[in-house]
């Protein structure tokens, strides 16, 4: 487990990141000037469809401002920073990444969401949180970097109330093995992909009951043709991953597009335990 998480942390390692978002963000004025969290968009959702994906998830799950809600795996906080936006609710986010929280952090204090959005350090097979304390969470291309899946979504079932809501957007096997690398291995060793009905087996074995299940392949598929016709935007997640991701990101798109990958949008309740 600990050369797991060792092989997951070095790939997301991201040397002096928040450095290069500084400079980056330079376009939009100087540090102190405040960011609308949409300015950010196109560089802090880590995962297929962006911005557009994160805020389907949002509205399956039903988040309204008075939830609590954990963003598992939160990479640089856009999700985070979206739900607080959108809906005023308060959001805490975790990642392995230290390089990530600190960014994340910092993108946080400059959209001005300290009061609303918080981050930490963490293993999301060891979630540092009280049972039932959060109302939603949520898990957007993450568990493919986690081999322990039933451990995986048994903390999340912990730390949520009865009858929270779990909406996970994920990378699935579908009708071969996929190319390598990838954004979220370079290769097969950091890559614990499953089927999407694996998937929901080992959900709803956690303690979880299934609300929406549903195929979003095509809807990538169509994301991945539209970026390829337009090119990426000036701001991307480049600055985040480096100089290599523009090669990520076209064999996940190249792995959609031949059928060796699918993704999965699902929401789920979580059942009260027996006792």
């Amino acid at each position: 487990m600990t050369d797991e998480l060792d092989r997951v942390r070095d790939h997301y390692r991201a040397t002096g990141l928040t450095e290069r978002l500084k400079t980056t963000l330079a376009v939009f004025g100087p540090d102190e000037q405040r960011l609308m969290p949409e300015q950010l968009a196109t560089l802090d959702q880590f995962h297929t469809r962006g911005l557009a994906a994160t805020a389907e998830l949002a509205n399956l799950a039903a988040i309204t401002a008075d939830m609590s809600v954990l963003d598992v795996g939160s990479g640089v906080g856009g999700p985070a920073r979206f739900l607080a936006a959108t809906y005023g609710c308060e959001v805490v986010g975790i990642d392995l990444s230290e390089p990530f929280v600190e960014a994340a952090r910092y993108l946080t204090g400059r959209t001005g969401q300290d009061g609303k959005v918080s981050f930490e350090t963490g293993s999301a097979l060891s979630l540092p949180f009280e049972a039932g304390q959060f109302d939603a969470a949520l898990l957007q291309h993450v568990a493919m970097n986690i081999a322990d899946r039933p451990q995986l979504y048994r903390e999340i079932r912990r730390v949520l109330k009865p009858g929270g809501k779990f909406a996970t957007f994920d990378v699935v096997l579908d009708g071969g093995d996929p190319h390598y690398p990838v954004p979220w291995a370079k290769t097969p060793g950091e890559s614990f992909l499953l089927t999407a009905e694996a998937t929901c087996e080992a959900i709803e074995a956690a303690g979880f009951g299934t609300l929406v299940r549903r195929d979003d392949t095509d809807a990538a598929k169509a994301w991945f043709a539209e970026l390829r016709a337009s090119g990426p935007p000036s701001l991307n997640l480049g600055v985040v991953m480096g100089q290599g991701f523009p090669e990520l990101t076209t064999n996940l798109g190249r792995n959609l597009m031949q059928g060796r990958l699918g993704i999965l949008t699902a929401v789920f309740e979580a059942v009260p335990i027996k006792a």
